[in-house]
């Protein structure tokens, strides 16, 4: 498959120059022999002229309590080729943050990220993946990977969910400095992040392909709004308990 018809299918998704687009993704779903870079490329052309392209940059496996230490230049995501690639392409920016750092790239990447470093919950107000809400930002799911929302844990966190994040703050290292935040404590529960399918209309969950892997890109406003909803009715909707090991 090309560039060019890879190009095509987000086009045919709904992807639009100017667009501000997170992405969480599968290389090996994409079934390409194209190398990182160029897909990242493509996706970067999806949303030019005048667009942002932001991909996670998380650390939650290797920044711990145990390993509390983070630095924005040498610690490398641990969610994916693509976005360990992202990090070291030219023109991107990271956000900070110990364990939910996100970077980006394009017109409004450094306004974006900049303010990741105020919140004290790891998708917080200022964190790039909440302000996708404000700035008509979508989501797009590469591979069959719904479970991978974390624009959830945010949602969950503005909720107050009773299990989304650590009673106490946590002590971290952020590039030399301490900082006591609060975590993400799933102890207990599974996420059910796929049953957002259950909630959106199709008007904000388009499904398509980009090239073998299924795609969703999802407005992120209206998955908060259905999302905050839900909550409201029900606080667990978006998770299970997990049984007890014996």
């Amino acid at each position: 498959m090309t560039e060019e018809t890879m190009l095509e299918q987000l086009r045919a998704l709904g992807v639009a120059p100017g667009d501000t687009l997170f992405v969480h993704s599968s290389m090996k779903a994409i079934g390409t022999s194209l190398p990182p870079q160029d897909v990242l490329e493509i996706l970067f052309a999806a949303v030019s002229p005048g667009g942002t392209l932001l991909l996670p940059a998380f650390t939650y496996e290797t920044v711990t309590p145990e390993h509390p230490e983070f630095d924005s230049i040498r610690s490398e995501p641990c969610v994916g080729l693509l976005p360990r690639t992202f990090l070291h392409m030219p023109g991107v920016v990271r956000s900070v943050h110990p364990t939910h750092s996100v970077c980006a790239r394009g017109e409004n990447a450094v306004r974006l990220t900049r303010d990741h470093v105020l919140d004290e919950t790891p998708v917080g107000p200022h964190s790039p993946l909440m302000q996708l809400a404000t700035c008509g930002g979508k989501l797009l799911f590469i591979g069959d990977i719904l479970h991978a929302c974390t624009f959830l844990h945010g949602v969950e966190e503005r909720f107050g969910t009773d299990y989304v994040l650590t009673r106490e703050k946590l002590r971290y290292i952020v590039n030399g400095e301490p900082r006591l935040l609060y975590g993400h404590d799933f102890r207990g529960w599974r996420q059910e992040y796929p049953r957002i399918r259950n909630i959106l209309g199709p008007d904000a969950l388009v499904c398509g392909s980009f090239g073998q892997a299924p795609c969703y890109l999802i407005d992120a406003a209206a998955l908060l709004d259905a999302a905050m909803q839900k909550l409201q009715t029900d606080m667990h909707y978006f998770v299970s308990r997990q049984p007890e090991e014996a």
